[in-house]
């Protein structure tokens, strides 16, 4: 892990811009896409960006059970407004949060992403140290999976939905034994909410209580934080 510390969200998404660019340069053409507030400036700065990814795969991470593409809080929706609609990619897939058949849809993507391996996988970190939808007890070896999510995820998430009864309480997404495989990862943690799932993932131990400790293993991770989200760390 490469653990890097800014004074700001700001600096870290400038950085995050930097090893976008040099992920490309060094030939990356499938990008594995998160979402959420962490990312929305990096987003930005994309669009804003020459980089060109017109012969680029972007493979996003999760979507919400029983949201369209047409749904405002839909990841499809949000990848689209913050960045498809600013740069055009070769090829973009979200999972089908509609899907009749959700065991199929979890096929679907688990074939996607073997045949489009990630090359740079972007990442946020939830307050309960999720990666994706991997919440504490997730299987890391786990291919794409339906998962139920946890009562601080849905308390988290409300404000996007404005009630508890339109907050979605499933979600499918890429698994914990995919992420890893990826040749490259950014993750992203800004605010002091952030620092205890932060410390556990990079001090504590590898487990399944704390999804992104896994993240240990991997051979070629930067941890991007502002000094809100770092205060934690004790080394």
């Amino acid at each position: 892990m490469r653990v890097e510390i800014y004074n700001s969200s700001e600096e870290a998404s400038l950085r995050a811009l930097e090893i976008f660019k040099l992920s490309q340069q060094e030939g990356a053409d499938v990008y594995g896409m998160a979402t959420g507030s962490t990312p929305e400036r990096l987003y930005e700065l994309l669009s804003q960006s020459d980089m060109d990814f017109s012969q680029a795969v972007a493979i996003n991470l999760d979507e919400y059970v029983g949201l369209d593409d047409e749904n405002p809080q839909s990841y499809a929706f949000y990848m689209n407004d913050h960045l498809f609609k600013n740069k055009l990619f070769k090829g973009s897939f979200i999972p089908n949060g509609q899907a009749k058949d959700i065991d199929a849809e979890l096929a679907r993507y688990d074939q996607v992403i073997k045949d489009n391996p990630v090359d740079l996988q972007l990442l946020g970190l939830g307050s309960n140290g999720h990666i994706g939808f991997n919440e504490p007890g997730s299987d890391l070896e786990a291919g794409t999976s339906l998962v139920s999510l946890t009562q601080s995820t849905i308390d988290d998430n409300q404000r996007f939905f404005g009630s508890k009864e339109e907050t979605p309480t499933k979600a499918i997404t890429m698994g914990v034994g995919a992420i890893i495989k990826a040749k490259k990862i950014i993750i992203m943690a800004f605010g002091s909410q952030k620092a205890q799932a932060v410390r556990g993932m990079i001090e504590g131990p590898i487990t399944s209580d704390l999804p992104a400790s896994v993240l240990q293993k991997h051979r070629n991770v930067y941890v991007l934080l502002d000094r809100e989200a770092a205060s934690s760390l004790t080394r």
